[in-house]
């Protein structure tokens, strides 16, 4: 009788023990961001230094000139929903590895179509897609490992990589001005455009070719279309005002307000005070 209670009461133990959820060691961190006409998704772990040394020769974490995982746990992985530049060549869309290479004054940084490695574990140079090296620089100290997307514009973004009182900027770019001209060209060749075209190709002309008078042109169909549209009247003012036109940026600006009066949209009406203060 005494032998099944104490098995009965081991059965238990080991059962309650099971079920005891403690937090990782290293911690999983996922990163999506929308970039160029895609988005990039980043999943990596992210250990702490916990009083270890680091990056340098033959040291516990992240020895010098060894290929590191760039994190913790399985390998970083990076997907690219479009295409983009890395190292200067070209990567398809999908998954890849990111690797690095740690140095004294420069990082490697390696881009792999090794997946499903664990870690550094399976690592095959044949399977390296781009190898590039980056400046590193010195930073205040950050106890947790940390990647993260900084400076994003249109077609060029960075990979910040930091840890210690170290920091590297991965750059990425990608081109989608030609493709957004292709976009806008074949909209507006269509039998029957439809209105809201012409509102961003005046965008597209303005911003990306600086083309103010096809932006123009644009615009107005665009107010023509839809004339209680005061935020189409604020974006007349924009491009009037970079023609130097004065007058009718003015004009245009205090037809924004009036409609964003009656509208009582008062984002708008500010907007246009500050517009009409500027010209």
């Amino acid at each position: 009788m005494k032998k099944t209670m104490l098995a009965a009461l081991l059965l238990c133990s080991v059962s309650g023990f099971a079920q005891i959820k403690m937090p990782a060691p290293s911690t999983t961190q996922k990163i999506s961001q929308d970039f160029g006409l895609g988005k990039i998704e980043l999943t990596y772990a992210r250990p702490n230094i916990k009083g270890r040394a680091m990056l340098k020769e033959n040291s516990e974490l992240v020895p010098l000139g060894q290929l590191w995982r760039t994190g913790a746990n399985a390998a970083t992985r990076l997907y690219f929903s479009d295409r983009v530049m890395m190292g200067g060549k070209l990567l398809d869309t999908g998954s890849y590895v990111l690797y690095t290479v740690p140095g004294k004054e420069y990082w490697e940084i390696v881009i792999n179509k090794g997946i499903n490695n664990w870690g550094t574990d399976g690592y095959k140079e044949s399977e390296d897609v781009v190898r590039f090296k980056v400046k590193s620089a010195k930073v205040a100290g950050a106890e947790t490992f940390t990647m993260q997307f900084a400076n994003v514009q249109a077609e060029s973004i960075e990979l910040h990589i930091t840890w210690g009182q170290v920091a590297v900027s991965v750059p990425i770019s990608t081109n989608v001005k030609d493709r957004i001209r292709a976009q806008v060209e074949t909209a507006l060749s269509a039998d029957q455009v439809n209105p809201s075209v012409y509102s961003a190709a005046a965008t597209y002309y303005a911003e990306w070719e600086k083309d103010y008078s096809k932006a123009l042109e644009n615009i107005t169909k665009a107010t023509a279309a839809n004339p209680k549209a005061f935020w189409l009247f604020l974006q007349t003012a924009r491009i009037q005002k970079e023609l130097g036109d004065k007058v009718a940026a003015k004009a245009s600006a205090e037809k924004c307000i009036a409609l964003a009066t009656e509208a009582k949209n008062a984002d708008y009406v500010r907007m246009a005070k500050e517009l009409i203060a500027k010209i």
